[in-house]
């Protein structure tokens, strides 16, 4: 997928800014002294030759961007079945309906909702006596299996509390006063009986979730604080746990409860893992790769960005250059994935696209860094950078690999919404229920799985599949309706 105007137009605008802020550097009497003057040098006429090829891409280039229209409602509500059609018949059809004959119709529509209704399953099980052997005991099919055995519940309803607290973040006191209004009293405890339960059942699927995600050969890992209330803390103060995350791209998401952020933790969360491993600038995870030979550590370009972004107040015109630089290589990713490049195609266009940028991208900040205080924004953005520069280019020669580490932020994401809504978790146990519940659904939205459906059909099969090979396929991604 060739470049278009625009973007054409923007590398050329970016590169004659990067172009005039060299020269600066370089011949702005004596400012240069501290860098590799010959590499700036290189670099600089590496980009002047290419400003000059985008220029001729420019003029000869004729636009043909086609204006996107927004979607109407039509499309917006395509997905939502017609459950009522009201036909409206004019006045005077009506009065004298032999005088007018039908030639057509005009449709429109709009939206309703019913609110949800509670309502009860009778089951009634048919008890039989032999008509012969009268002293054969009565014949009756014993009780249908629950999730929540002795338990009114059904799987519908279990997965319906679960679902509102951890989907829609809706505390269970919200949903207690929910069901009033639907005509059911059921209290705040047996919800949380309930939520318990659904843990248990699901705890061997994230077992099986875990280990695949492990032996996938890339993840990219992340830890949330979480607040919690301490059984050992009479005056009832909440403390803070972590909830560590695992994500491989396309296959799942694990989350996994601790009491702290240790670095001990970290190789606790990724025992047995080797391959490529994504993270932020922790240093849990730089002293698990030093003592893993087997995990190859790759940076994250968001948390570098992020330095720069936070300097832009103080010093607009080095961190602008820079930000402008780490741009380039966003939109290169973007046209990747718009053209569908598989991981070896991803990786070889990266050589060929965006090395050169990065080595730019390098001298920048090493000049950045020279013409700065040490402690100001700008100045610990770029020691952030520098002192991981290995691991934030390695993404490079690794396809299946992303830039950053987005995509496991964006699954922490539910949980941080939750935490305004529920406030802190009641136990250091409920942190492991509330690390496999969201797992298995966060799990169930990366595969397009529709949670309504999956987490019923799982709770009603799991009391009786305890064979590993049939826990497997009620994984999302394994699921069948």
């Amino acid at each position: 997928m060739p470049p278009t105007y625009d973007e054409l137009r923007r590398e050329n605008d970016l590169l004659k800014q990067q172009i005039a802020w060299f020269k600066r550097q370089l011949f702005g009497g004596g400012k240069s002294e501290r860098i590799d003057r010959d590499q700036a040098l290189l670099a600089l006429e590496e980009m002047e030759t290419r400003q000059k090829q985008m220029e001729r891409q420019e003029v000869s280039y004729i636009r043909s961007k086609a204006r996107q229209r927004s979607k109407g409602a039509i499309e917006r509500f395509e997905k939502v079945p017609v459950a009522e059609t009201v036909e409206i018949v004019p006045e005077e059809v009506k009065a004298d309906p032999d005088l007018y004959e039908q030639i057509g119709a005009e449709e429109t529509f709009e939206i309703d909702i019913t609110p949800p209704k509670i309502f009860k399953r009778l089951i009634r099980r048919l008890k039989f006596r032999h008509r012969i052997e009268r002293s054969l005991p009565p014949v009756v099919v014993p009780a249908p299996e629950r999730p929540v055995q002795g338990s009114y519940a059904s799987a519908g309803l279990v997965g319906w509390v679960v679902l509102g607290k951890y989907i829609d973040h809706l505390p269970l006191y919200r949903q207690q006063k929910m069901f009033e209004r639907w005509g059911a009293k059921i209290s705040r405890q047996s919800m949380a009986d309930w939520v318990q339960t659904v843990a248990f059942w699901l705890k061997p699927l994230y077992n099986h979730m875990r280990q695949e995600l492990l032996e996938s050969g890339y993840v990219q890992a992340d830890e949330t604080p979480v607040r919690f209330q301490d059984p050992d803390n009479k005056k009832g103060k909440t403390s803070q746990g972590f909830l560590w995350v695992v994500h491989s791209p396309g296959l799942g998401v694990v989350f996994d409860w601790r009491l702290s952020r240790r670095h001990v933790e970290a190789t606790r969360l990724l025992e047995g893992f080797t391959g490529l491993l994504q993270t932020d600038g922790y240093e849990a995870y730089n002293a698990l790769v030093k003592n893993a030979e087997a995990i190859i550590h790759l940076g994250c370009w968001a948390h570098a960005r992020r330095g720069f972004f936070n300097a832009r107040s103080d010093h607009p015109r080095e961190a602008s250059l820079i930000l402008g630089l780490i741009g380039r290589l966003y939109d290169f990713e973007e046209r990747y994935r718009k053209q569908g490049l598989s991981p070896v195609e991803r990786a070889r266009q990266r050589k060929v696209d965006q090395a050169r940028i990065l080595k730019w991208l390098k001298i920048a900040i090493t000049i950045s860094q020279n013409r700065c205080l040490s402690q100001s924004n700008l100045g610990k953005a770029c020691s952030y950078a520098l002192a991981r520069w290995k691991c934030l280019c390695r993404y490079l020669h690794h396809g299946e690999a992303e830039i950053d580490n987005n995509l496991v932020e964006n699954k922490i994401r539910p949980s941080a919404i939750g935490k305004k809504n529920w406030l802190f978790i009641g136990s250091p146990d409920a942190g492991e229920r509330t690390a496999v519940i969201y797992s298995m659904l966060l799990t169930c939205e990366i595969h397009g799985v529709d949670p309504h459906a999956w987490l019923p059909d799982v709770l009603t099969k799991a009391p009786k599949t305890p064979e590993k090979k049939e826990q497997i396929k009620l994984l999302p991604h394994n699921w069948q309706q």
